[in-house]
């Protein structure tokens, strides 16, 4: 096998791989999305950390579907993700963090919310020419 053969080999390996856990990942997300909605069915009651928790899992399906749609990865999506986990664990634990531990949490937040803007900001000043999903106009 030449070491071109071999390499193709090897990424379309990775590429069913790749597929598989996305799969997996998906699939554990929905299962997921039910097994919250279910707790609060039978709770008979929605508290603010169950509605955080199912945009966890919005933010998660959206980040799989771009990437499955494009085939990239916009760093955002996990930044996103890391916001609103912040944010649950903020409200899920307000009781029991101290005035400073509740500051890192905060600032925390908005250090990511910052990153989000540089990186859109980014985007939009300097977009990747060789990228076909982003045209300059």
């Amino acid at each position: 096998m030449t070491p071109n053969k071999f390499s193709k080999f090897v990424q379309r390996g990775l590429g069913v791989v790749e597929q598989g856990v996305l799969i997996t990942i998906a699939m554990a997300t929905i299962f997921a999305v039910f097994e919250a909605i279910l707790h609060i069915w039978q709770a008979r009651a929605i508290a603010v950390g169950d509605l955080l928790l199912l945009f966890l899992y919005l933010e998660v399906m959206s980040m799989l579907n771009h990437y499955l749609g494009s085939g990239n990865l916009p760093v955002r999506y996990p930044l996103y993700i890391g916001i609103i986990a912040l944010a649950r664990y903020l409200v899920l634990e307000v009781a029991e963090i101290n005035a400073l531990q509740m500051l890192a949490l905060s600032g925390s937040i908005f250090l990511i919310a910052i990153a989000i803007l540089v990186i859109r900001y980014g985007h939009v000043r300097y977009p990747y020419v060789d990228c076909p999903t982003q045209q300059s106009n």
